[in-house]
């Protein structure tokens, strides 16, 4: 287990934030009951925020199926629908959405093998993401993928929260991607949506835990 390298800046500012005022307390108060408090609230906190930005050491099962649409991010399942998907795509899709809270991984990867067609990034709100507004609505960044086994493009669209307010994707338009690589993160709590070909064969159900890069969402039809 290792750190997001989006989080080291914060956890290091963090750290000599925390320090400072431990140390202060210590020095300069002298209560002793004051100072543990606030050392036990600093150092949960601290390690929260530590947990966040964890980055697990992952390797897709799914590496020999060229099929596979993986789940690109830990969390559950919100939404399994069938959408009209007019932004990029202009066309009806099955849209899968994944809901992360603050205690998940927030690390994305991406769905399948293929390569990136277009990326996108559109300012917007920081409403709850488990709406079904924030799709469209919220700040977000969009990667359209024509993946390897069907010239049918699907897209992966990584939402901001309402807490998160910085979403990093690195796709860029040309990447050959597959499912053990990273396609971005979300700082604190978010959503990514999948819009997938109204044919893909659907492996998860309503308000099914999943795990980044493990859990089968699905499989596109080879044509």
């Amino acid at each position: 287990m290792k750190v997001n390298k989006e989080g080291i800046g914060l956890l290091s500012a963090m750290l000599i934030v925390m320090l400072a005022i431990n140390v202060a307390i210590y020095l300069f108060v002298g209560l002793e009951w004051f100072f543990w408090t606030v050392f036990c609230v600093s150092l949960t906190f601290y390690l929260l925020v530590v947990n966040f930005f964890r980055q697990p050491k992952r390797q897709c099962p799914y590496m020999d199926d060229d099929c596979a649409i993986v789940a690109p991010a830990d969390g559950r399942v919100v939404v399994i629908e069938e959408v009209e998907e007019n932004e990029f795509l202009h066309k009806r899709c099955l849209q899968v959405s994944i809901f992360m809270s603050i205690f998940n991984v927030h690390a994305n990867w991406f769905p399948c093998f293929g390569e990136v067609l277009s990326v996108a990034h559109n300012e917007g709100r920081f409403m709850a993401a488990y709406l079904p507004k924030s799709s469209t609505e919220n700040e977000r960044s969009s990667v359209v993928i024509r993946p390897d086994v069907c010239n049918e493009p699907i897209m992966a669209r990584q939402i901001a929260g309402a807490l998160a307010r910085r979403i990093v994707t690195y796709a860029e338009v040309g990447d050959k991607c597959n499912p053990d690589q990273h396609l971005g993160f979300i700082k604190f709590g978010s959503r990514v949506d999948l819009y997938l070909p109204l044919d893909t064969k659907i492996e998860v159900e309503m308000n099914q835990p999943v795990v980044g890069n493990q859990t089968l969402i699905g499989r596109l039809p080879r044509r």
